[in-house]
């Protein structure tokens, strides 16, 4: 069985944009900052910028209420788009989001310090937790009927 289910927590890295398509639809783009795990290594991206899309007016409403460094838990499936002449084609890959909301984040004391000294990127104001979610092993999937 096929699975394409993305699940992400990251920050919002700046004001999502909407694009009218010549179907008439709206796309609205923005990208998600996700941490990576700590290695031992110095000097690598500690970071991941994940281009995400949505058609959906409601998730977007959710989007364009934050503001950029905002925390948010997005749902949706990774998508591969092809653009261009047959000569010189584009390959993109992005997350269509198809649920959207705001979460409230305080960042563990490992962190890397930003200055303030919590390492969130968001000042003083942290707000909440979020679970990190782990995920398990799956040692037999049921059969769909």
């Amino acid at each position: 069985m096929d699975r394409n289910e993305v699940l992400l927590v990251g920050r919002l890295s700046a004001a999502p944009e909407d694009h009218t398509l010549p179907s008439g639809d709206t796309v609205t783009k923005w990208r998600i900052i996700v941490r990576r795990r700590r290695r031992q290594r110095r000097g690598g991206t500690l970071t991941d910028s994940v281009p995400c899309v949505t058609f959906s007016p409601e998730t977007a409403d959710v989007v364009r209420g934050l503001k950029p460094r905002d925390y948010l838990q997005v749902t949706g499936s990774f998508r591969c788009r092809v653009f261009g002449p047959t000569g010189a084609k584009v390959w993109k890959y992005e997350v269509e989001v198809t649920s959207a909301k705001p979460v409230d984040v305080v960042v563990a004391a490992e962190d890397p310090p930003d200055g303030d000294g919590n390492g969130d990127g968001v000042g003083e104001e942290a707000r909440g937790t979020v679970t990190p979610l782990v995920p398990r092993r799956v040692l037999q999937l049921a059969r769909a009927s």
